[in-house]
């Protein structure tokens, strides 16, 4: 049976439930549409072959879930995420698109409700950041893949170029946070900032791929090293 999530873990979720109505609209403005060519990258890096069964974890609204659905032909594709509001915007938006092989699934990324060796690949876009628990969340992507597998996780990355870091902070302070607060999500988007100072650096990420058993993990940094995707093998 599945544990009752956190108190921070509830007020993540209660975080992607209030941005909902408004997450497509910023994440296309903030990035300039760049967004979906990362997560492209992602795809391509979680190598999904025609008939494949692939998942994509913390789907959000389930843009990179159909990009995976259109690689995979006949296969099917699993689209997991925590929040109802977002799950809700993701099947919408799919019934709008040519019919495609996902399944929508409310579900925690740490208790993913999976057998074990099932997917043939999975990704992940800006889910691992936002995770209670990294190294379980990766424990758990390693136990639903196939062997030989790959996932691919897309998410923000702190440069170690400081410059290139001041950069990235003011980008946050004065286009993110104003930009959300004109649309009534300054505090739901204020949360990125101190998240990214949390979460390891692409090296670190690994560390724990390896520490959770993939045996081979690769971190390539994007967008002048303020984005990255680690790619992990089982």
């Amino acid at each position: 049976m599945n544990s009752a999530p956190t108190p921070i873990a509830q007020e993540i979720q209660s975080i992607f439930n209030r941005i909902a109505p408004e997450y497509d609209r910023l994440n296309d403005q903030l990035s300039l549409g760049l967004h979906r060519v990362w997560k492209q990258m992602a795809v391509n890096w979680s190598n999904p072959t025609p008939g494949s069964v692939c998942l994509d974890v913390c789907c959000g609204s389930g843009d990179l879930t159909q990009m995976l659905a259109r690689r995979v032909g006949s296969g099917q594709v699993y689209g997991l995420d925590f929040s109802a509001a977002l799950l809700a915007m993701a099947q919408q938006r799919a019934e709008r698109s040519l019919p495609l092989p996902i399944t929508w699934i409310e579900g925690d990324a740490l208790q993913l409700p999976f057998e074990p060796n099932f997917f043939d690949a999975a990704t992940m876009g800006y889910g691992l950041r936002n995770v209670t628990d990294i190294s379980q969340s990766l424990q758990e992507l390693l136990r639903v893949l196939k062997p030989g597998a790959k996932v691919a996780i897309l998410d923000f990355h702190r440069p170690p170029n400081p410059y290139l870091r001041a950069v990235q902070q003011w980008y946050l302070d004065t286009l993110v946070v104003p930009m959300a607060e004109g649309m009534g999500l300054k505090e739901e988007y204020a949360y990125i900032s101190p998240s990214l100072d949390r979460f390891p650096i692409g090296s670190e990420q690994v560390a724990l791929a390896y520490q959770a058993g993939f045996s081979s993990a690769v971190h390539y940094p994007i967008a002048a090293d303020m984005m990255g995707i680690l790619v992990a093998t089982k």
